[in-house]
């Protein structure tokens, strides 16, 4: 494994604004969303509109992802990302939910997930993951991926790869009439076939008008995960593989996770829409 040294904290910019006609989840300016009671299935005009959202989210995390490179901020990327939001309309979810004070994620190399983006400079030979959701026509569309920033080992290139591979099995499993706990099965299968860990303390979620609507999608094989899957739901699925244990710590910030074994990590996630045959990603751009 690459030898970088351990991430630290950087130093945060000013929160960006947003314009006053891009409409707000409700949760802003609140301690706490709050608790959605509404169905998990969706109508198809809520679809569509999450396709809408899902579609921003994609671009902007492209547009943001174009930007990777050694000598970047994750600073940076995130103004790129917030830029494209509010440039095509929407709200950049994570800008206020529970207090997070930016409009991405990035996690790098063995941050497993929310990352908060600073003056940290990227590295050649670090991995670094971006977690973007968009919030527009009054739903959430929510994506990420980890990219490669220049010469990276050939350990963390394959958990990058595998990570991805995982996402894409865990995607065809997907089928109407089976339970949730399919999803987390098909990826610590084959997450075990590399030794990898998998993360269990933070999973794929329901998402709809609410960020987190409380159905959770377990990336591991969990025996409560018995939901049966139905047509019309739309839901994350969000698979963390590390290069050691699935056990993590937590920064003081309150949102920075890191491997409690510092060895790297990896992430990928789309949003999706329960078919008559399968699944549809709302999350491509």
């Amino acid at each position: 494994m690459s030898g970088q040294s351990l991430l630290v904290p950087g130093e945060l910019s000013p929160t960006r604004s947003v314009p006053g006609n891009i409409r707000r989840p409700e949760y802003v300016g609140k301690p706490a969303p709050t608790p959605y009671t509404g169905p998990e299935v969706q109508t198809p005009e809520t679809v569509e509109a999450m396709r809408v959202a899902g579609r921003i989210a994609a671009r902007a995390m492209a547009e943001a992802a174009k930007l990777i490179s050694p000598g970047v901020t994750t600073d940076e990327l995130d103004r790129v990302a917030h830029e494209y939001m509010c440039d095509h309309g929407a709200y950049p979810s994570t800008l206020g939910y529970r207090g997070f004070p930016k409009s991405l994620c990035t996690s790098v190399n063995e941050v497993i997930c929310h990352g908060i983006p600073d003056s940290t400079v990227l590295r050649d030979g670090d991995i670094v993951n971006l977690d973007v959701t968009a919030y527009i026509g009054g739903v959430h569309g929510d994506n990420n991926a980890t990219y490669l920033v220049g010469d990276v080992d050939e350990e963390s290139r394959l958990l990058v790869e595998r990570t991805r591979e995982s996402l894409e099995r865990a995607i065809k499993a997907v089928k109407p009439g089976r339970q949730i706990n399919i999803i987390g099965r098909v990826i610590e299968s084959y997450a075990k076939r590399f030794g990898y860990g998998v993360v269990r303390d933070f999973t794929g979620h329901g998402i709809n008008s609410s960020f987190h609507s409380g159905l959770i999608i377990p990336h591991y094989d969990s025996p409560h995960a018995t939901t049966v899957i139905q047509p019309g739901m739309t839901f994350t699925i969000e698979p963390m593989l590390t290069l050691g244990t699935h056990e993590y710590d937590m920064w003081d910030d309150g949102w920075t996770v890191v491997t409690k074994d510092r060895k790297r990590t990896a992430q990928f996630e789309h949003t999706l829409v329960v078919t008559d045959s399968g699944a549809e990603i709302l999350t491509l751009p």
